[in-house]
């Protein structure tokens, strides 16, 4: 049986909140290794996320991860927010560069990170956290070449990164490409892919271009017959199965799905898979 783990954001009212709790209390059934708790884009929600992340140590007794950017925060920031991290319990982190705070291109703060590089190398000399960065199949939007985002991710767990979780992608040979690649680069540490079960397909879409994820024509073709056929739901739980499938037939150990706070899906593309919970009591509100 595959590892699991789940990425969710952070609430931004109370309705919000408790439709967090409801989505990890779905997936704990399935025994995640951890629940990652993102920011927001160009780095907003930083305060949400920290006290969503505590709030969830505390009270889920998962393991969560808290995500960390650069984006518009000095070194010192950064470092103390790892620190209040780490007294409250939450030793694993997801590192990232980040974006822009206006969208745009990533610029540091005077005093701030670079880039992901100098970020994970400074939390692994801060204590002893299990530090997680991204890493990029279909290349990084400010990669100059394949070449050059193999190296980056490798930099990145040479400075103190465990395990680099994917962007999500289309199409299984995206993936399995880039581990090869990253096998032949000398990089050790697990790649865990990134699995985005496709619950609003419009919203899915201006995601792929956001972060440079390719859609194969025949696959927006498929999406689109879907969506006027109205059987959206049912392909997207086939084609994120189908995709989980391939990727655990050749040999993929663990899984990260990207859950937008809407469990229904990634439980039924579990389900598919044979990932039964461990428990028949699962409710979903």
């Amino acid at each position: 049986m595959p590892a699991l783990s789940f990425e969710t954001f952070p609430p931004k009212s109370l309705d919000a909140s408790f439709h967090l709790w409801d989505t990890v209390r779905a997936l704990t059934p399935l025994g995640p290794r951890f629940v990652s708790v993102t920011y927001g884009a160009g780095g907003s929600t930083q305060k949400l996320t920290q006290e969503a992340a505590q709030t969830l140590c505390k009270t889920s007794g998962l393991p969560v991860a808290a995500h960390l950017t650069c984006t518009g925060q000095t070194r010192d920031e950064v470092l103390r927010t790892a620190k209040r991290y780490l007294a409250a319990g939450i030793t694993d982190l997801v590192a990232l560069r980040g974006d822009g705070t206006d969208g745009g291109h990533f610029a540091p703060v005077s005093g701030g990170f670079a880039n992901s590089i100098e970020l994970v190398t400074a939390l692994s000399r801060s204590g002893p956290f299990k530090i997680r960065v991204g890493a990029y199949p279909d290349g990084h939007p400010d990669a100059a070449s394949a070449a050059q985002n193999i190296d980056w991710l490798k930099a990145k767990i040479d400075a103190g990164a465990c395990e680099a979780i994917t962007q999500f992608f289309f199409e299984a040979d995206s993936f399995l490409r880039f581990r090869d690649a990253c096998a032949d680069a000398g990089i050790t540490a697990p790649v865990t892919p990134g699995i985005l079960p496709v619950a609003n397909w419009s919203r899915t879409k201006k995601f792929a271009q956001t972060c440079g994820t390719p859609i194969a024509a025949h696959i927006a073709t498929a999406f689109d017959r879907a969506e006027r056929e109205d059987r959206a739901e049912l392909f997207a739980l086939t084609q994120c199965a189908e995709l989980c499938d391939t990727l655990l037939a050749e040999g993929v150990d663990a899984l990260h799905f990207y859950t937008l706070n809407r469990p229904d899906l990634t439980l039924k593309v579990c389900r598919a898979l044979g990932l039964v919970p461990q428990t028949s009591a699962l409710h979903v509100a």
